[in-house]
């Protein structure tokens, strides 16, 4: 072996790891329109079975099919959201929010009655938090300057949000319009002879990607009905809307439930404000933790698994191994899609590498 051969070798192996490095910075760059590819993708196969059904039960022709369930869905959407109007109405009640005054008072008294019940003194407070290198100002009351902050971000998040919906509704259209569009894309990038294997592979990726979001829905649906049943029996207003709520936030893995549990606590005790805290409020936030904590344990031992195993077949640990990597790369967007997109890639490396070890070792599942 001579130097020439040794330099192009190394000059080989350093234009492949540039090139790799080159790809995940440009996917780390256009993660949101990944995400609006699958979101689109998603909606898509949720879809098409009433595409199908307009199609060949009513006779639609196939572009007002796509539109009478484009618009069926998002009439679905925004019922959801304007379930939420009464419980924002609500909590702007309970909190005061037109009354910033009001808002310190009964935030300042629950802090007090908090402190009270455990028997602790605001002093020895105030010198925890001061050792730990927080403000006074959290203990010596709420300051509701971030106010004008938060409305502006919460603009910006609308606008960014807007922007997405178009986007996520225009490129869903295309996609149930023409079912082989994405396939079609595909094939572009892939040599002739190996077509029948990515269309295989599509195929392969629907029927499992489809009982993966059935599960999903299914594991929504059992703990939408435990926080429903828990807010009932614990007297808090809209709980059907704060239950779903709660629920949905599970499609984040393993931070969506602390989210959730934690909203569901908070709305609960501030439902109550102005109610004594040790016979009332306490207690009261505690049944509600229990659910939530039933809820999960259900969640984790039974409906987890049951999706893992039977829709992506793909082991808990491996799984886990994966969300977090995309959750460190692509952040809370990467979780979401950390599975369905992991679960194709497993099929598309089984359709194209067969033969190679690794790749037998990692789908002998599919």
């Amino acid at each position: 072996m001579n130097a020439k051969t040794i330099s192009n070798g190394i000059l080989r192996a350093v234009a492949i790891i540039v090139a790799i490095v080159l790809i995940f910075y440009f996917l780390i760059k256009v993660k949101s329109v990944i995400a609006y590819l699958a979101i689109a993708a998603v909606i898509a196969l949720l879809g098409r079975p009433v595409v199908i059904f307009l199609r060949r039960k009513l006779k639609f022709p196939n572009t007002l099919a796509v539109v009478t369930t484009m618009l069926l869905m998002l009439g679905i959407f925004i019922g959801i959201l304007s379930l939420f109007i009464p419980l924002i109405s609500e909590q702007s009640k309970n909190l005061s929010l037109l009354d910033i005054e009001a808002l310190k008072g009964d935030i300042n008294t629950l802090y007090l009655e908090i402190l009270e019940y455990f028997g602790a003194s605001t002093d020895r407070v105030t010198d925890l938090i001061e050792e730990s290198g927080l403000e006074e100002s959290v203990i010596q009351g709420l300051d509701l300057g971030f106010i004008p902050n938060f409305l502006n971000s919460f603009i910006n998040v609308l606008s960014n949000f807007s922007i997405g919906l178009f986007s996520v509704l225009f490129i869903s259209f295309f996609f149930l319009k023409d079912s082989k569009l994405l396939q079609n894309g595909m094939l572009i990038f892939v040599p002739d002879q190996k077509e029948g294997n990515l269309v295989a592979s599509i195929e392969k990726i629907n029927g499992l990607l489809s009982r993966y979001f059935g599960g999903i829905l299914l594991q929504l649906l059992i703990l939408f009905i435990i926080y429903t049943i828990t807010l009932l029996i614990v007297g808090v207003e809209n709980a059907i809307v704060i239950a779903f709520l709660c629920a949905l936030f599970n499609i984040i893995p393993y931070i969506g439930p602390i989210i959730g549990g934690v909203i569901m606590i908070t709305l609960t005790m501030t439902s109550f404000l102005g109610a004594e805290f040790s016979s009332v409020i306490l207690p009261k936030a505690s049944y509600v933790l229990i659910g939530i904590v039933i809820g999960q344990l259900i969640d984790n031992f039974f409906s987890q698994p049951f999706i893992f195993s039977t829709s992506v077949r793909s082991h808990p640990l491996e799984i886990f191994l994966v969300i977090i990597i995309a959750g460190l790369l692509f952040g809370v967007v990467g979780m979401v899609i950390a599975v369905p997109g992991y679960t194709a890639i497993k099929v598309i490396l089984k359709e194209f590498l067969s033969e190679n070890a690794f790749v037998k070792k990692l789908t002998k599942n599919l």
